[in-house]
């Protein structure tokens, strides 16, 4: 397209102007245009002509409006040539022409008829409801019902007959059975002896009440910790065959089909105030590397944002415009943030699915800071096409980009002994497996069907929404007659963990609440037992810690009253022979000794599985480094552990007591934990356990040292929850060759680009001006941010006039205050107003107040988004370079 010749100014002559008009301040109001006209990226020649003959059109102006001046006066010229309004009257401004400008420029000469979102294809997603019955709840789904909800087309929450004799058939359900009968046995006896044994140790062999709750206890920790190790077990004998004729991997042949057209899948990710780089560089690798397998034309991405901040807001849309501008990807890469909040994640894919859930057949779930490799994609996909009956597929997520001490530790463990464990948990639940609400993917037609999530009765923390969802999903979708698979085997899948231990324990803390809400859906109709009992062990993985802590209150009473009463010879009432109660110290060492070994195998079976690995234990630094990373982290979390038992008892008593937590986003990247709030955290924890370690140590000093690991690291829970925190001490560790992962040795194409895609995000920012740093104000004045956010809140909502005033009133605010008095809430109703967003980029750049301009980032050089603003080709009217390709 020609571009338009703009000739130079003529020669001075004679202009006849108002007295209105001569005591403008033209020079401030020229000044103001040609930053505007550089904001909108025009090159210096063609900016200088616009603005000197918007100058001199609005100088010469005769009908000059009483209220007018020269900065409102020479925009609006500008904004008239710019826009090709300039035919339509003289005295008019033309937004719509201006707005369709600046939106062609930025998105390419075309625009595209569905900008954020695909067109709807509305599906029902009607929530379930629980109905008492009895003691019992049962479940009732919204498909059951009529269309006034009157009666219940099938009566009974039970699973229905055809799903049970469907199951019957499968073999892997048969195995199922028998292969957790087993662990039951293997629970149960060892259980049964350990706390036999236990009897023995005490001083009168269990006859005191005192000694039968201490044996209680025990037997319930130790039949704990002793799944865990059989669960090592199973797995250890799996991979150490590298066969497993169940997995759902085997399911797949060796050619590699190509994908039906008809098997769409979306990849989704729901966010609410994530750190905006993070999340969309983790995108775009993903993207990348699907694009990479040539099957990416199967696959559409979506950003489901629940952003409140209005920065983070911004941010999204400016971060979601430079990927699709980058790669070409309107059409195929969407964005959507919800008005309205409800049900928080679970609420935001139910909303995805009721509007768009018809377009496609799988729905891949991603976190925020989740990864996962093109290859990992398609197989997944392939493996739904291949297994009708699967519902869903989860793979097993390994920890990256950890850089404290504490994420390293913890990035380490998943590596070396997650293979294990995830292993044995697919060697117990076959299709029966857990959810874990990302990197994984879904049927979407029974999800949508069977899924919705009911409200349980009463209030929090136990009643109300349901906050742990993922398990409660796949029960769901259990319940309908679909297998839910752990494909432990499937590399590809990669997220990120806390950095810190205070960090880890806040995630925690929601996790609790979150897991005790299942108590109320264990006696739930229609369930699976698989699933009642996953709902138990997510409960038991925190009641763990009260038992703990119980039974070493208990075990510290039994030491203080040997220390300071009188041995009772006849505990049983009078006899004619006494009871002399006898202290076994050998027994008790040989029943630590089981106890540690029960802890400290698997992570030797984890080793031993290593070595045999190709290239041994070379990623992991070589044999003698990860020995020693092996040992160092035995003893991390041996210090970790008891920290983690007082809050974790903490916890369930709060939740005990009816105490919620606010559920929001945690946060990402490294959060180093400063003394200060060390000291609020740990320190009453520390003081506790100098007591407790003081008294006994007075009144019984043999006890004193069997308890001392534990008060030990209670006492140094500030300085090791600080340190464990800190990059220098993690990057300390990586320099000794200590805590290494194979991805840190030889990172894949996805992890790099990850980390190339945040040093020119962080590049980008710091190339800003301060103000510019705010989204908030970059939507307001960036011009071409400001038309994409004016564009994706789609036509002004119809308000009241009494809240159209406020909106008004709050505009005039912003304007006389500037942007940093403005709160969240402000901000937010500013950014979701069409008028306001335009009004606002007109004004402020028309403010004849440099101070307050200023305020707004407006000074030489303009405020401006580097991703946002398009290429500067020299043209005016032309829509510029189309997007080019990612390479």
């Amino acid at each position: 397209m020609a571009e338009k010749a703009y000739q130079q100014p003529p020669a001075p002559q004679r202009l006849e102007v108002t007295l209105a008009a001569l005591l403008q301040d033209w020079r401030g109001a020229l000044g103001r245009a040609r930053s505007y006209l550089g904001a909108l990226g025009l090159d210096s020649a063609h900016g200088e002509a616009i603005a000197l003959q918007a100058v001199e059109e609005s100088v010469t102006r005769a009908d000059w409006p009483d209220d007018a001046d020269a900065f409102s006066q020479t925009l609006g010229a500008v904004r008239r040539e710019v826009g090709g309004g300039r035919d339509r009257g003289r005295g008019e401004e033309e937004p719509r022409a201006f707005l369709d400008w600046r939106l062609r420029r930025v998105l390419g000469k075309e625009m595209p008829p569905a900008l954020s979102t695909p067109p709807l294809v509305r599906g029902s997603m009607q929530p379930h409801r629980l109905e008492r019955r009895g003691l019992r709840l049962r479940l009732v789904a919204a498909w059951e019902t009529d269309p006034w909800g009157q009666k219940a087309v099938e009566r009974g929450g039970r699973v229905p007959q055809a799903v049970r004799a469907m199951r019957v058939r499968l073999r892997w359900v048969r195995a199922a059975f028998w292969r957790r009968a087993f662990l039951l046995v293997l629970i149960l006896i060892p259980t049964f002896i350990a706390s036999e044994f236990m009897v023995q140790v005490l001083p009168y062999q269990g006859r005191t009440v005192l000694e039968m709750a201490i044996v209680a206890f025990f037997g319930a920790l130790f039949g704990w910790i002793s799944i865990g190790f059989w669960t090592a077990l199973a797995g250890f004998a799996i991979l150490l065959r590298r066969r497993d004729r169940f997995a759902i991997t085997a399911t797949l042949g060796d050619g590699e089909e190509a994908l039906d057209d008809r098997a769409r899948t979306a990849i989704v990710m729901p966010i609410a105030d994530e750190p905006v780089d993070r999340v969309f560089a983790g995108l775009r690798a993903t993207y990348r590397s699907l694009e990479r397998t040539g099957a990416g034309d199967h696959f559409d991405f979506f950003v489901l944002s629940d952003s409140a901040d209005p920065a983070t807001w911004v941010k999204e849309e400016e971060a979601w415009l430079d990927w699709c501008r980058a790669v070409g990807g309107f059409g195929r890469i969407f964005y959507r943030r919800r008005r309205v909040r409800v049900k928080r994640k679970s609420g935001n894919i139910a909303d995805f699915c009721r509007r768009f859930g018809r377009r496609y057949r799988y729905l891949i779930t991603l976190d925020a800071d989740s990864v996962m490799t093109g290859d990992t994609i398609v197989r997944l996909t392939r493996l739904m096409e291949a297994n009708p009956a699967a519902g869903l597929i989860q793979t097993a997520p390994v920890a990256v980009h950890a850089r404290t001490l504490y994420a390293r530790l913890q990035q380490f463990a998943n590596h070396v002994y997650g293979p294990l464990f995830a292993a044995g948990m697919h060697f117990w639940q076959l299709g029966d497996a857990q959810y874990w609400g990302h990197n994984a993917i879904v049927r979407l037609a029974p999800f949508m069907k069977h899924c919705s999530l009911p409200r349980l009765p009463g209030r929090p923390p136990f009643g109300g929404e349901i906050l742990s969802h993922d398990f409660v999903e796949a029960a769901m979708l259990g319940r309908a007659g679909y297998s839910i698979w752990l494909a432990h085997d499937m590399g590809g899948s990669y997220e990120e963990l806390p950095s810190s231990l205070l960090e880890d324990l806040a995630r925690d803390r929601r996790w609790a609440q979150g897991n005790f809400q299942h108590l109320r859906l264990v006696l739930v109709e229609g369930l699976f037992h698989v699933h009642r009992a996953l709902f138990l062990n997510g409960v038991f993985a925190y009641v763990s810690a009260l038992l703990w802590f119980c039974f070493l209150a208990l075990s510290t009473l039994e030491a203080i009253l040997r220390a300071v009463r009188e041995p009772d010879y006849f505990p049983s009432g009078p006899s004619l022979f006494p009871q002399w109660p006898i202290w076994r110290p050998d027994w008790a060492i040989a029943l630590l000794t089981v106890t540690l070994a029960i802890l400290f195998v698997p992570k030797i079976l984890s080793a031993l599985l290593i070595f045999r690995r190709p290239g041994g234990a070379r990623p992991f630094g070589g044999a003698l480094r990860l020995l020693a990373s092996v040992v160092l982290e035995f003893v991390a979390s041996s210090l970790f552990a008891p920290i983690r038992m007082l809050f974790h008892t903490k916890f369930v008593l709060t939740n005990l007591i009816g105490r919620i937590v606010v559920w929001r986003s945690p946060p990402r990247g490294d959060q180093e934990t400063t003394w200060r709030e060390a000291v609020r955290r740990h320190g009453v924890a520390t003081v506790f356990a100098i007591a407790w370690g003081a008294v006994i140590y007075r009144l019984n000093p043999q006890y004193a040292w069997w308890l001392a690991p534990i008060v030990g690291a209670l006492i140094v829970s500030i300085p090791v929850s600080v340190l464990a925190s800190r990059v220098r001490v993690g990057a300390f560790a990586r320099r000794l060759g200590l805590f290494r992962t194979p991805e840190e040795t030889a990172p894949p194409p996805e992890l790099v680009e990850v980390n190339a895609f945040l040093t020119a995000a962080a590049q980008r920012e710091r190339e800003l001006l301060p103000a510019a740093r705010d989204g908030f104000v970059r939507a307001l004045v960036d011009p071409y941010l400001n038309a994409v956010h004016r564009w994706l809140l789609r036509r002004p909502r119809s308000l009241s006039q009494s809240v159209r005033d406020k909106r008004r009133a709050l505009v005039e605010r912003a304007l006389a205050e500037g942007p940093a008095p403005l709160g969240v809430r402000p901000r937010r109703i500013l950014l979701a107003d069409v008028e306001a967003v335009e009004e606002l980029h007109r004004r402020v750049w028309q403010l004849p107040s440099d101070e307050r301009a200023r305020a707004w980032g407006i000074a030489s050089p303009p405020v401006r988004a580097e991703v946002t603003s398009p290429p500067t080709d020299g043209g005016i009217r032309d829509a510029g370079s189309r997007p080019g390709s990612e390479s």
